[in-house]
């Protein structure tokens, strides 16, 4: 991609914590530990915290480096197209006869970004979740400016927030949760944010993103992406409030309104764990639980603007909750384990995918079907400590993809025949084949299970949940 050099800006010293004063540095509750950046970030001067974070300018968005990475991103991440159709593989020739200009637009604070494309997608709880996508090119500009402006705020953010940041994931953040229940907390405040995306409020973000973003060219093209609107049916409207979901910027700006939260809870000494806008904060006692509930909701309608689902919140036992995905058991060990909406939303998926695999050949179904999926649950819950749910998983699995054998040998000579080609003996073999029952009560039957044992499956590549395979 050809994109103008710029010229060579100044080098600036990146302050580390021995620059850093040390009355700046007094202090730090909750996770933060005494002695950290985080804590320096709370007790700094305007002018203190200005050398601090550096003043970033638009220049520095748009050097060649910075823009050729987010190129580099946008193209990895593909995706759909935005409000004028131009996709991923457009981009490279549109930019080179048109980057000048928005380039020239960006630096004078004259560009003006196109309105999201609202799609509806499913939940996994049921229900639908709009999801807004930018243009291609708005894609591109905020992948840049998120490069830009990310390590500025990283800087600060709370040694209990994991969601979206580098070198941070959801398994580490249910592990501090099982580590909080395992010290005695054992019971959870379940805070839920109503259409959190949907709802934040505009003049609250942005306030907090100028705190450390001087240069107003940056801040201003960040409240134009706010406020671009949103395009769904033909029909364009305006959009006062919310950070749709679908734009590289969106996760961050959501970190930089709900650090406030998060300090305002590490001043209280709290312990929690927050997940983008999942929450949960642990406590002793359920007359404890209560009162941290109405407190931290009180705080987040009045002093953020942001709604609070009380249907859906609540004060209750961690193993009646889910986080992430995971809940823990009741027993003293504490142990993690995928919760049983979860096991249940797997088995509904691949459901649907075994629905597609009456006609394909086994081997290549396993492989290029089922094993993603597989894998990818896997990979998420590889914290879970209780292996009797991975043990019938596997087993069920196994079981569907027999179902699948069963169905596409149709005949009774055909299974007979496949039946004593795998080492069953002639008459059970002929016994079993026409025995009038259905291919579920079949494919669980010794039968068919002596045909194609779980070493079988193995050998045609399936991955298995509970072995480390993958």
């Amino acid at each position: 991609m050809k994109v103008q050099r710029t010229a060579t800006l100044m080098k600036r010293e990146t302050p580390t914590t021995k620059d850093v004063k040390p009355s700046a540095l007094a202090g730090g509750k909750g996770r933060n530990p005494v002695g950290t950046v985080q804590s320096a970030s709370n007790s700094l001067g305007e002018q203190e915290a200005l050398e601090l974070w550096g003043d970033l300018k638009m220049e520095e968005v748009l050097t060649r480096e910075n823009m050729s990475r987010a190129f580099k991103r946008v193209k990895e991440n593909k995706g759909a197209a935005g409000v004028d159709g131009m996709a991923v593989e457009e981009l490279e020739s549109y930019l080179k006869a048109e980057w000048l200009r928005i380039r020239e637009e960006l630096l004078e604070g004259r560009y003006k970004p196109m309105a999201v494309l609202r799609v509806m997608i499913p939940k996994p709880d049921g229900g639908e979740r709009p999801l807004g996508i930018p243009t291609v090119v708005d894609r591109l500009i905020q992948q840049a400016v998120h490069q830009a402006i990310s390590p500025i705020f990283e800087k600060g953010f709370s040694e209990s927030s994991y969601g979206y940041r580098p070198g941070r994931n959801a398994q580490q953040a249910v592990e501090a949760a099982r580590q909080y229940v395992a010290q005695g907390r054992r019971w959870v405040v379940d805070i839920d944010l109503e259409k959190f995306f949907d709802t934040v409020n505009h003049d609250k973000l942005m306030d907090r993103v100028e705190r450390k973003v001087k240069d107003e060219r940056i801040t201003k093209l960040i409240r134009r992406y706010l406020q671009a609107g949103i395009m769904e049916n033909g029909m364009t409207a305006a959009s006062t409030e919310g950070t749709p979901q679908g734009g590289p910027l969106s996760p961050l700006l959501s970190n930089i309104l709900l650090d406030d939260l998060d300090k305002e809870l590490e001043r209280r000494g709290s312990s929690f764990c927050r997940y983008a806008d999942d929450c949960n904060l642990y406590v002793y006692s359920q007359r404890a639980g209560e009162r941290v509930k109405a407190s931290v909701t009180k705080y987040l309608m009045e002093t953020l603007k942001l709604k609070v689902n009380e249907k859906k919140s609540a004060v209750a036992r961690p193993w009646k909750r889910k986080f992430l995905g995971y809940t823990v058991t009741m027993d003293k060990a504490t142990r993690l384990r995928a919760s049983e909406r979860s096991i249940k939303r797997f088995k509904d998926k691949l459901k649907d995918i075994f629905r597609g695999g009456r006609g394909c050949n086994i081997g290549r179904f396993i492989k290029e079907n089922l094993n993603p999926v597989v894998r990818g649950w896997k990979n998420h819950f590889r914290l879970s400590r209780v292996k009797w749910i991975f043990e019938e998983l596997d087993g069920w699995i196994r079981r569907k993809l027999r179902v699948i054998i069963w169905r596409q040998m149709k005949r009774g000579k055909t299974r007979a025949k496949r039946m004593m080609e795998r080492g069953l003996g002639e008459q059970r073999a002929w016994t079993s084949a026409y025995n009038g029952r259905g291919p579920w009560w079949n494919s669980g039957a010794s039968h068919m299970n002596e045909a194609y044992p779980v070493k079988h499956f193995r050998e045609i590549g399936l991955v298995e949940l509970q072995t480390g395979n993958f």
